[in-house]
C-alpha cells in the first residue's frame, strides 16, 4: 500500500489543484497556444530511444524532452547540472565539474546513460567523482525516461535513461551546409566555452562534424568552501577555533574546480530510400579538479609547503594554487555505426542495427603523482526488428550484446579488475483498442562478471567465484487517449538488477570521496572495540523493484501540463551504509583492524570532517542489501498568459525509506521552481526562482541540509544576418549570491554552489 506522508499530501493536492485550475482557463481562452522560441509542444516531440519512435503523449513510462532553445539555454559543464531542474531530475554534484543525474533518488548503477541509443561506457557509474563523457553542448536533444527502461536497455536502466541524441551518425540527406558556432564566457570560473557543429552532403551521402574546447578556472562560491556548521550556537573557544580554521582557508574559491576539456566527432553516412548506412569516431579529452579532497595522510588545509604549487606547466601555464593539485585526466576514443534497412517484405517490415566500441581512460593525479587509472573497453551492439501487424499488434524483437573490460591500477585503486558480459533478448509490443494503447514488453538478460583475483593480497585469503545473474523484467502499460490533448497514461514494471562488479567486489580507499569502500562481497565482524574486514558467506542477490507509475498529460489552450506519481517497491536494494568505522588508509595493519566511533557525538561532527578524528583514518562504506520503497511526484505546468508572457513551473518530491522505516541516504529534498518567459519580435527575456526544500529526511551517520533559493535571469536577442540566425545572450545565475549546498553530493559539506555568475556569449545558426 501506497504510504503517504502528511506533507507529501498537502503538495499533491496543491499541485493537482493548480493543474486543475490551469486546465480549466486553458480550454476557456483558445484552442492553439503561441509557441515561444524556447519551448515546444510536447505531442511532437518524439522519443528515439524508442524503437517505435512514440511521442510523450503516446508513452506509458513517463517521458521529459530537451530540444532546441530549451536545451541550448541549460548547457552546463555536466550532464548532471544540464539536466538538474527536470522534474523528477537531480545531480550528484561533485563540484561543478563533474556530476550525474539522479532519476527518482536513483543514481550510479541504476541509471543508464546512453549515447544515441548505446550506453556511455565510462566510469561515471562507479563514482561521482568520475565526469559522465558526453559533451551535450551539440547534442540535438536530451531524452529522459523517468522510472525502469529495462526492458529496452537493461538491468542498468531500473532507476530510468537519459538518452543524449546527436548527429554524428548521419540519417538525413542535406543539400546545402548547416552548422552552428557559438561562444560563451562565465564569470564566475571564467570559462571560455566555443563549440562548432556542421552537417552537410551531396546526394546520398552525407557528413557531419563538431568539437568544442572548455577552459574554466577555479569557481567562485559564496564564503567558504568548508562547512563549519552554525557558529552562533559555540561557546566563544568554539568559535575562535573556528575564525582560526577559516584564516587557514580561501574564501570565495573552490579549490580544485578548474575545467580544461576539449573534445570532437567527425561521421559519414550513406543515405538511401530503403536503407541507410553511417560511421562516426569520436574523441574526448579533459583535465578536471577534484574539488573536496581530503586525503588521509594529508593535512586538511595544506602545509605551507604546498601553496604557489603550479598545475602542470605545459597544460595549464604555471596556474598557481594553494593547496595541493588534486585531478582527473579523462580521454576515450568512441567508434559508432548503424545500419537500417526498411520497407521489408515479409513478416519483418524493418530492421536496425547499432554498435559502439570504446575505449576509456581516467586518471587520478595528486600531487603530480598517478595514484589511480580507471580503463574501459567496452563493445555493444544492438539489434532489432519491426514486425507487421499482426492481430492489430505492433512490436519489435531485439537482441543486445555488451561485453566490458574494466580494470583499476595504481597504488589507490579500491575496486579489482572484471570482465562483464551481458546477453538478452526483449519484445515490445503495442496495440490500439478504442481509446486505449497498450504497451507490453519483456527483457531477459544473462549478465557474467568474472573479478581478477590477483587484486587482493594473498595473506588476506580473498578469493571470489565468477558471478552470474539472470534478470528477468516486464512491463505492461495502457495509455487512454481522453481527448486529442490528453492522457492519462499507467504503468506497471517489474524489473531485475544484476549488481555491478564494483558493488560486489570493491575494498580499498576511494581518495575522491575519502571513503573506503567495501562491496556487499565482504563483511565485518567486530571483536569488543576492533573489528576485522572478512570474505561474506552471503549471497549477493539481485535488485527486483516492482514500480507503478500514473502520468496525466494536457496540450492545448493556453495550458501544456504534466503530472505523474509513482511508487517503486525495490526488493533486496544494494546500497552504501555509513558504518560508522574508520580506518587508517595509510598506516591499517593487514589485519584491517581499526576503532569504532560511536554515539552522538559521531553522528553530529564526523559528516565532511575528519580532522575530528584524525588524519590517518577514514569512515568505512559498506554495499549493504536490504528492502527498499521509494515514492513521490513530479508536477509541470506552462501556462500561456497572452502572445508575449507565459509561466513555466514544476515541482517535484521523493521519498526514500529502507523496509525498517530508516532513509536512504543522500535522496534530494522537495522542490519547486517557477519561471517566467517575456517574448517580443526579436527579444525574449526570463526570470526565474527554483526553492529547494531543508533535507531533514537523513539516514544515520548524515548530516541536514539547510533549504535555500536560487534566483535567475536572462535575455535572448535574435538577428538575421547573412542568411544566418544570430542569438547573443546573456544569463545570470545565483543573483542572490546564496550559499547552497546539494544534500545529494558526497561532498557537500566542502563544495557549495557556485555563486552569483553572469554568462555572455553568441550563437550563430546557418
Amino acid at each position: 500500500m501506497l504510504r503517504t506522508p502528511r506533507k507529501l499530501s498537502k503538495v499533491a493536492v496543491t499541485i493537482t489543484s493548480a493543474i486543475g485550475v490551469s486546465l480549466f482557463h486553458g480550454q476557456v481562452f483558445a484552442d492553439e497556444k503561441p509557441t515561444q522560441k524556447d519551448e515546444h509542444t510536447i505531442e511532437r516531440l518524439v522519443i528515439t530511444s524508442n524503437p517505435l519512435n512514440k511521442t510523450i503523449l503516446e508513452s506509458a513510462t513517463p517521458a521529459s524532452i530537451i530540444a532546441g532553445e530549451d536545451l541550448e539555454s541549460r548547457i552546463a559543464p555536466t550532464l548532471g547540472e544540464t539536466l538538474k531542474n527536470v522534474p523528477g531530475v537531480n545531480s550528484t554534484y561533485f563540484g561543478p565539474v563533474s556530476s550525474s543525474p539522479i532519476i527518482r533518488g536513483l543514481d550510479g548503477p541504476r541509471v543508464k546513460i546512453l549515447q544515441n541509443g548505446l550506453d556511455v561506457s565510462d566510469a561515471s557509474r562507479i563514482g561521482p567523482d568520475h565526469v559522465v563523457s558526453i559533451e551535450a553542448a551539440n547534442a540535438t536533444q536530451i531524452e529522459v525516461l523517468r522510472g525502469p527502461a529495462t526492458l529496452l536497455y537493461g538491468s542498468g536502466a531500473i532507476g530510468g535513461v537519459v538518452n543524449v541524441v546527436d548527429n554524428r551518425l548521419p540519417t538525413q540527406k542535406k543539400d546545402k551546409l548547416e552548422g552552428k558556432v557559438s561562444y560563451l564566457h562565465d564569470t564566475v570560473s571564467s570559462e571560455d566555452t566555443v563549440n562548432i557543429s556542421l552537417d552537410g552532403g551531396a546526394e546520398e551521402f552525407v557528413f557531419h562534424f563538431d568539437a568544442f574546447d572548455r577552459k574554466t578556472e577555479n569557481y567562485e562560491i559564496p564564503g567558504y568552501a568548508e562547512l563549519h556548521g552554525d557558529e552562533e550556537e559555540h561557546d566563544e573557544d568554539e568559535h575562535d577555533d573556528d575564525h582560526e580554521e577559516h584564516d587557514e582557508e580561501q574564501p570565495g574559491i573552490l579549490e580544485n574546480s578548474f575545467i580544461d576539456a576539449s573534445g570532437f566527432s567527425v561521421g559519414a553516412g550513406w543515405v538511401g530510400e530503403d536503407s541507410n548506412f553511417a560511421v562516426s569516431f569520436g574523441n574526448l579529452e579533459s583535465d578536471y579538479g577534484i574539488p573536496g579532497h581530503s586525503h588521509g595522510h594529508e593535512d586538511e588545509h595544506h602545509d605551507d609547503e604546498h601553496e604557489g604549487e603550479e598545475h602542470e606547466e605545459d597544460e595549464h601555464e604555471g596556474e598557481e594554487h594553494e593547496e595541493e593539485i588534486v585531478f582527473g585526466r579523462l580521454s576515450q576514443d568512441r567508434v559508432q555505426f548503424l545500419a537500417d534497412w526498411k520497407n521489408l517484405s515479409g513478416f519483418i517490415s524493418e530492421v536496425r542495427f547499432r554498435a559502439a566500441y570504446t575505449d576509456y581512460e581516467h586518471m587520478e593525479i595528486e600531487d603530480g603523482e598517478i595514484g589511480t587509472t580507471f580503463e574501459n573497453d567496452t563493445l555493444e551492439t544492438r539489434l532489432w526488428a519491426k514486425h507487421q501487424t499482426t492481430n492489430g499488434w505492433n512490436g519489435v524483437l531485439g537482441a543486445n550484446y555488451i561485453t566490458n573490460e574494466f580494470s583499476a591500477l595504481g597504488e589507490e585503486a579500491f575496486t579489482p579488475a572484471s570482465d562483464t558480459t551481458t546477453l538478452a533478448v526483449f519484445v515490445l509490443e503495442e496495440k490500439q483498442v478504442d481509446d486505449l494503447l497498450w504497451q507490453l514488453s519483456a527483457r531477459v538478460e544473462k549478465v557474467d562478471i568474472s573479478p581478477d583475483n590477483t587484486f587482493f593480497d594473498e595473506d588476506e585469503n580473498f578469493a571470489f567465484d565468477d558471478q552470474s545473474f539472470t534478470a528477468v523484467s516486464g512491463s505492461v502499460g495502457a495509455v487512454w487517449n481522453i481527448s486529442d490533448n490528453k492522457t492519462f497514461a499507467f504503468n506497471y514494471a517489474r524489473s531485475e538488477r544484476a549488481p555491478s562488479a564494483a558493488e560486489i567486489f570493491s575494498n580499498g580507499l576511494h581518495i575522491a570521496t575519502s571513503t573506503y569502500e567495501l562491496g556487499a562481497g565482504f563483511d565485518i565482524e567486530m571483536e569488543g572495540d576492533e573489528f576485522e574486514i572478512v570474505q561474506s558467506n552471503r549471497e549477493v542477490k539481485k535488485e527486483v523493484s516492482n514500480n507503478i507509475d500514473a502520468t496525466f498529460n494536457y496540450s492545448g489552450g493556453l495550458i501544456e501540463a504534466s503530472f505523474s506519481i509513482f511508487y517503486n517497491q525495490i526488493d533486496d536494494y544494494l546500497f552504501e551504509r555509513n558504518t560508522g568505522l574508520f580506518i587508517e588508509d595509510e598506516h591499517h595493519d593487514e589485519e584491517h583492524e581499526g576503532e569504532e566511533h560511536e554515539g552522538e557525538e559521531h553522528e553530529e561532527e564526523h559528516e565532511g570532517e575528519e580532522h575530528e578524528h584524525g588524519d590517518e583514518e577514514t569512515p568505512i562504506f559498506l554495499f549493504s542489501q536490504q528492502d527498499a520503497t521509494i515514492y513521490g511526484f513530479e508536477a509541470e505546468v506552462d501556462w500561456h498568459f497572452n502572445d508575449n508572457l507565459r509561466l513555466e513551473s514544476y515541482a517535484d518530491m521523493t521519498i526514500a525509506e529502507l523496509d525498517g522505516g530508516e532513509n536512504l541516504p543522500r535522496i534530494p529534498p522537495f522542490r519547486l521552481g517557477a519561471e517566467l518567459h517575456w517574448e517580443n519580435d526579436a527579444w525574449h527575456a526570463e526570470f526565474g526562482a527554483t526553492y529547494y526544500a531543508s533535507q531533514d529526511e537523513i539516514a544515520e551517520f548524515e548530516t541536514k541540509t539547510d533549504g535555500y533559493t536560487l534566483v535567475n535571469a536572462a535575455v535572448n536577442y535574435y538577428v538575421d544576418a547573412f542568411e544566418s540566425e544570430v542569438v547573443l545572450f546573456a544569463r545570470a545565475n545565483n543573483l542572490t549570491n546564496r550559499e547552497a549546498r546539494v544534500h545529494s553530493s558526497f561532498i557537500k559539506d566542502d563544495a557549495p554552489l557556485p555563486g552569483r555568475s553572469f554568462v555572455v556569449g553568441a550563437r550563430v545558426q546557418f
